[in-house]
């Protein structure tokens, strides 16, 4: 029977087998990468760079030739589908346009190949020509204009480009620090320029084949663009299922060259705006409304785009529509403002007021009345602190109420008019006279039943009656009334 320690030593020599395994299969695996990596080495330097064909293959391929024989045979025999308002998807000359459009964007990634070639055989000669001049076909047409040439004053460039560009040009190569270029390497650059204009200019030509089958392809499109934009937008977009996939955004940026100013002022230069400003409303709008105008365009670009690649509207009528409001909002921003107005005074009213005034009133309105000590209190003296219910501003504050400082709080006590009108009137019922004395009128004589005419003094009776109860009910003068039953 096996103890514990064997079966302890028997696992860790399992352990020890398959760590042997695992190190085996990781050394092969790593072999095999080795090998891969030496193969694809291999694969690399086999390439050659110095050759042209070994960079640019596509003008040999059976597809480009095919395509383009095909496009020039029917730009020569002209447009040969019926206008019947629909292209089928099985129709040749619909797939011949599909198969330009994918034979354009080709065309382009081609253009980028040849074009970094050319740098790097020219960069030798002049190296700053590259941060100079971005567009690969102006580099090409530049690099093949001057060659070998080292004074560039020698070297008539125009056409080609800006007159401000010629000029930094001319200057930076002045000073240079560039060399000539051996005979061979300067032949195969000029020969790949030919190549990269050969390029551009049967590019040209599908672009022209496709532009005259847009009416068909696209009808909506080309209501809203124009023919030659929407067969540039289709074809560097690589078709019209491509285009109306894509963001109006990047539908605006299709076609934009990178601009190089050399340090001169924006104000004029017009960046983000690609084929949408070759278009008939664009430059038909003034400078300070085509940035929004380019917006606009490129979002009714990519809605027409989506119709047509849905084959919705044959017919067109939709990218008239669409047109017909890219004019009237733009001539709209062209209004301008409408004239300030002068504001009227208020209609007066004409109507009685509601509220009501009088004795009422202006009683509540004294009985409502602020009282002169929250006058006070709602008052605070500058520079002197107040008091408060609780002490260090905590609690009801008491504003300027005993800031006399003997810590009472003192306000003049003044009778409101309503009580003082109320005491008079209670005096003048009572004593009969508002100052108390006796007035001119008031007799001594009184007439009686018994005696008639009794002459008596009114003041001393009032002395000798007192006042309050005592002289009415618990007097001792006072006797009985009797009243005679009539």
């Amino acid at each position: 029977m096996a103890t514990l320690a064997d079966s302890f030593l028997a696992d860790l020599d399992e352990l020890s087998d398959n760590d042997a395994d695992i190190v085996e299969e990781d050394d092969v695996e790593a072999g095999n990468m080795e090998e891969d990596v030496d193969g694809d080495l291999a694969d690399i330097e086999a390439l050659n760079f110095d050759d042209l064909d070994t960079v640019s293959k596509l003008q040999k391929t059976q597809r480009y030739n095919d395509i383009m024989q095909k496009v020039e045979d029917a730009l020569e025999k002209g447009s040969g589908v019926q206008d019947h308002g629909m292209v089928l998807e099985d129709d040749p000359e619909y797939q011949l346009i599909v198969n330009c459009n994918a034979l354009s964007v080709d065309i382009e990634n081609e253009i980028v190949i040849i074009h970094s070639f050319i740098r790097d055989k020219y960069r030798l000669k002049f190296l700053e020509l590259e941060s100079l001049v971005h567009h690969p076909i102006d580099y090409a047409r530049v690099v093949k204009k001057i060659g070998n040439e080292m004074d560039l004053t020698l070297v008539d460039m125009e056409g080609l480009l800006p007159a401000a560009i010629r000029m930094v040009i001319s200057v930076t190569a002045s000073t240079t620090s560039g060399k000539p270029l051996p005979e061979e390497v300067l032949q195969k650059t000029i020969e790949a320029c030919d190549r990269a204009l050969a390029l551009d200019s049967a590019k040209k030509q599908v672009l022209d084949f496709v532009e005259t089958r847009m009416g068909y392809i696209a009808p909506n499109l080309s209501a809203v663009a124009g023919s030659a934009v929407a067969a540039k937008l289709m074809g560097t977009a690589g078709g019209l299922t491509a285009l109306a996939k894509m963001p109006a955004c990047n539908v605006q940026l299709l076609g934009a060259k990178k601009k190089n100013l050399a340090g001169f002022s924006t104000a004029t230069s017009q960046f983000r705006v690609g084929y949408i400003e070759q278009t008939e409303v664009f430059q038909s709008t003034p400078p300070s409304l085509r940035m929004r105008a380019g917006r606009l365009l490129a979002g009714k670009s990519t809605i027409a785009a989506r119709v047509d690649s849905t084959r919705g509207d044959p017919s067109g009528n939709t990218g008239r529509v669409l047109r017909e409001e890219i004019c009237k909002k733009i001539e709209k921003w062209q209004e301008p403002p409408p004239a300030k107005q002068p504001k009227p005074l208020p209609v007066p009213d004409s109507e009685p007021k509601k509220k009501r005034g009088g004795r009422r009133l202006r009683k509540m309105k004294e009985r409502y009345a602020i009282t002169d000590m929250r006058k006070l209190a709602n008052r605070m003296q500058f520079g002197v602190p107040e008091e408060s219910s609780l002490g260090d501003g905590l609690g009801e504050g008491y504003g300027m109420l005993g800031q006399a400082g003997n810590g009472k709080l003192r306000v003049s006590i003044g009778q409101s008019k309503l009580a003082a009108k109320v005491a008079k009137k209670f005096k003048e019922k009572r004593y009969g006279s508002s100052g108390g004395a006796t007035s001119g009128l008031t007799s001594s004589l009184a007439f009686t039943p018994v005696q008639g005419i009794e002459l008596s003094n009114p003041q001393a009776h009032a002395h000798q009656l007192g006042s309050g109860t005592q002289s009415t009910y618990f007097s001792e003068n006072g006797t009985f009334s009797k009243i005679k039953r009539t």
